[in-house]
């Protein structure tokens, strides 16, 4: 497939597929002439950036993380990843939990104060 057929697929600009190529995100693809030709894997490695990105995981932790063995993506290592990425979020979702019971302590401490 051309750039244009994955940009289409991805929803990604080629623009952008040029730049996670050049960040090492994306194998670089075999040419045919003067064109990029890209595989299967790459619309599946673009699909899994344009996700990740929208979850807020950095360009270094995907660059870690996708890594090829034998021309396919390591998915269980990619699973592993987004479980361990999925406890961080709860953790977080934990934290604010508590600071939203401190301010509505605070709070209702300022209501029992005169002149609140």
């Amino acid at each position: 497939m051309y750039i244009g057929e994955i940009s289409k697929k991805t929803g990604l600009s080629i623009k952008a597929i040029r730049f996670y190529e050049e960040r090492g995100l994306i194998r670089r693809p075999e040419r045919l002439g003067r064109y990029r030709v890209y595989q299967e894997t790459d619309i599946e490695a673009l699909k899994l950036i344009k996700e990740a990105k929208e979850i807020g995981i950095t360009l270094s932790q995907l660059k870690a993380l996708i890594a090829h063995h034998d021309g396919q993506l390591d998915w269980a290592n990619i699973k592993l990843f987004l479980a361990q990425i999925r406890v961080q979020l709860v953790n977080q979702i934990t934290d604010i939990e508590k600071k939203i019971d401190h301010l509505d302590r605070c709070y209702a401490q300022i209501d029992c104060q005169p002149n609140a």
